[in-house]
């Protein structure tokens, strides 16, 4: 890749843009080479999409992550989820979220919604 800039196709290629881009970092924006940085950078991250794709969390990873960030605990989850033995249930697993649950959670906790749909198994 040296001084053609074009679509990454190969592990090699995408190795030399990463070496490319790490060379031209300290690029000053708007310039000859800050344009080169941010060319590179975008077919990077097209690259690393296809090859490297990063699913979604489940719904109750996703859960206890934000509980993690808010610093809330189970009993938070009260008024979202509904009764204590119903949080319980969710967070263990042996509860599916229901709608007006997926509802709420999105709204109070900032979780998309297109997460917490996704299908997961209940414990039984």
């Amino acid at each position: 890749m040296k001084n053609e800039i074009r679509l990454i196709k190969t592990d090699e290629e995408y190795k030399a843009a990463l070496k490319l881009a790490d060379n031209l970092f300290d690029a000053e924006p708007d310039t000859p080479d800050g344009d080169k940085l941010e060319l590179i950078v975008a077919l990077i991250e097209i690259y690393e999409k296809e090859h490297f794709p990063i699913e979604n969390p489940s719904p109750l990873a996703a859960i206890r992550f934000r509980m993690e960030q808010m610093n809330l605990s189970p009993k938070d989850l009260i008024p979202i989820i509904g009764s204590k033995s119903k949080v319980s249930e969710v967070l263990s697993g042996k509860r599916t979220l229901s709608l007006n649950m997926i509802r709420r959670i999105s709204s109070e906790l900032g979780i998309p919604a297109e997460i917490l749909i996704q299908p997961y198994d209940a414990i039984a």
